[in-house]
């Protein structure tokens, strides 16, 4: 089981970052790490920090390296390939099934 996660790194390097909320200049990195041994597998270029995770993913190419691999996003990879949260719906709860898969997904997340 594969989990990816987008960090902010900051960087002083104008023409990788650009400025947003968490520090002056940062760039956003994309990283596979293994759920069971908390290792990173591997990391992708540095986008600047202002792009959308999801974006980001799909720019990095990295989807390469978890074919025929259970992926575990957060909400904010929706529609990349990968299994993630169930969201609620407006004005109607989740249904049982979703909020018990929602916790053993939680679980399967080392941080």
């Amino acid at each position: 089981m594969r989990i990816v996660d987008g960090t902010l790194v900051p960087v002083r390097d104008r023409n990788v970052g650009s400025s947003s909320r968490n520090y002056r200049f940062s760039a956003n990195v994309q990283v596979i790490g293994d759920a069971g041994t908390r290792l990173v597998i591997a990391a992708a270029r540095p986008v600047p920090g202002t792009t959308a995770d999801a974006h980001a993913w799909r720019a990095s190419g990295m989807a390469e390296h978890c074919q025929g691999v259970t992926v575990l996003g957060e909400g904010a990879y929706l529609n990349c390939g990968m299994v993630t949260p169930h969201r609620k719906r407006p004005h109607r709860p989740l249904l049982p099934g979703e909020e018990d898969d929602n916790a053993a997904q939680r679980t399967g997340r080392p941080w």
